[in-house]
């Protein structure tokens, strides 16, 4: 979406939004045409707009969106992950949940 459309769909001032972006906390793709936000960029500045009303100060809404990419980064490596060991061989599949119990016991007992 286009940065005018964006700014009523995430009820936004041209300020606030400038700010954002020089701060790093939005990222929209840049082209001849300007710049276009993505729904994740809308859900962002709306997360980012709840933060500021809960009192999150502006040193610790990098902090929390910083936790926040790490954990959907997680989420994703953890969907390939799984999508990997679906696709095995059941004979593969049961050796390495073998192997996951026993490290699971071993970690438990340190």
């Amino acid at each position: 979406m286009e940065t005018r459309e964006f700014l009523l769909a995430a009820r936004l001032e041209a300020g606030a939004l400038e700010a954002w972006i020089e701060e790093g906390w939005l990222a929209p793709r840049r082209n001849s045409g300007g710049e276009r936000f993505s729904e994740v960029d809308l859900a962002r500045a709306q997360l980012i707009r709840d933060l500021e009303e809960l009192g999150v100060n502006d040193e610790g809404i990098p902090v929390i969106l910083d936790l926040i990419d790490q954990l959907h980064g997680l989420r994703r490596t953890l969907r390939e992950l799984l999508s990997t060991i679906h696709a095995q061989p059941e004979a593969i599949k049961r050796r390495m949940l073998s192997d996951i119990r026993a490290e699971s016991r071993t970690r438990g007992q340190t």
